[in-house]
């Protein structure tokens, strides 16, 4: 399975549109080579990169959506995409772009395929999820980008 942005490579920037810089949207995400047995897809967006003055666990969840059909291939930029709305760390069931308060943070995009749907409500967070698809994930993908406020990518 395979995860892709349309504006940055695995490993490159993050444009500014989709931070707090700018407009603060999702990118377009492509996903392909989805197993035939999947029943549902979830994307987690954090950081681990995160300052212990800001959170001791040094992890901040941006995006959480499970239960995408798993017959879906893009989600466009500046979406909700089909499925159900976890909450990030910022307690909002919303994309909250990329905001490093100190440096170049890593932003990983992950993408599970699961057999089955996840019994969990709207809202459910990045822990709930993860602690609901032990044992159903099929496959997964990743799909990593950087961004630093301070040198604003361009």
């Amino acid at each position: 399975m395979k995860i892709t942005a349309s504006e940055f490579k695995n490993g490159g920037k993050i444009p500014p549109k989709f931070t707090c810089d700018g407009n603060n949207v999702n990118p377009e995400l492509h996903i392909a080579d989805v197993p035939e047995k999947a029943r549902s897809l979830v994307l987690i967006m954090d950081d681990p990169d995160v300052p212990e003055f800001v959170r001791a666990d040094r992890m901040w969840v941006h995006f959480v959506v499970f239960n995408i059909p798993a017959n879906v291939r893009t989600i466009p930029e500046n979406s909700i995409p089909p499925g159900v709305m976890g909450k990030g760390t910022g307690d909002k069931m919303v994309y909250e772009g990329p905001c490093p308060p100190d440096r170049e943070h890593r932003y990983f995009f992950k993408l599970y395929a699961l057999d089955c749907m996840l019994d969990l409500h709207e809202g459910a967070t990045k822990k709930e999820v993860e602690k609901a698809m032990i044992g159903h994930i099929l496959t997964q993908a990743e799909l990593m980008g950087v961004y630093d406020r301070m040198h604003r990518n361009s």
